[in-house]
């Protein structure tokens, strides 16, 4: 199959934030004296501001929200100030990409100034011009209005666009949006209801996807 553009997640997906994600909203919550489990921490992945604050006020019932986030935010930034790991293939697909010109987007649930962060320290701003964050939409993941915003960007049809997730959250938004999802699990292991193809990395999920000529990983 051919494809017009190349859509992709930041969070887990591109970079290695999920894990950093987690322990700095462990830290975050034990802070303000609130018990924080594995299951809560899970059903964040994903989740712009809105549908968090949702769900931690499900969870807790009436706290101070707006003081638990600063402090996640300024544990978060203390973690992401340094090193952003990239995921196994970044680089090679996305120079791939680059070298034929394929247009390519990014689109995540982070804000604009989260974003502009972990793209300054890992330099995927070199590959990725067109950025789509959870500030320049009215409708957040799993809406498909990220992705659809995204695509037009890039003048290309939703239909004619490859979606590259790792959260079911992104994936159902892609999806929605009628694109062609590849989810790569990160924390979670993907159900395999919003995507195309299912695979173990990048690489191997724009092979099966007919994106790549072969294999680009043994």
């Amino acid at each position: 199959m051919t494809f017009a553009a190349v859509i992709f997640d930041l969070d887990g997906t591109l970079i290695d934030t999920e894990t950093l994600s987690m322990n700095s909203s462990r830290i975050a919550f034990e802070a303000h004296g609130l018990p924080v489990t594995d299951r809560l921490l899970h059903s964040l992945i994903g989740k712009d501001k809105v549908a968090g604050s949702s769900i931690l006020r499900a969870e807790f019932g009436d706290i101070d929200l707006p003081a638990l986030f600063e402090t996640w935010v300024e544990v978060a930034r203390e973690h992401f100030e340094t090193e952003i790991p990239l995921k196994p293939g970044v680089e090679e697909l996305l120079t791939w990409l680059a070298e034929r010109d394929l247009p390519r987007a990014i689109c995540t649930s982070s804000s604009q100034a989260e974003t502009d962060q972990k793209l300054r320290i890992t330099g995927l701003g070199r590959w990725i011009k067109t950025v789509v964050t959870v500030d320049c939409i009215t409708n957040a993941k799993p809406h498909p209005e990220p992705y659809l915003e995204a695509a037009r960007r890039l003048r290309a049809s939703p239909e004619t666009c490859l979606a590259f997730e790792d959260s079911e959250t992104g994936a159902q938004a892609a999806f929605a949006a009628g694109m062609h999802v590849i989810q790569v699990p990160d924390i979670i292991p993907a159900s395999g209801k919003f995507a195309h193809i299912v695979a173990d990395s990048l690489l191997l999920g724009a092979h099966q996807a007919g994106l790549l000529p072969a294999p680009c990983e043994s």
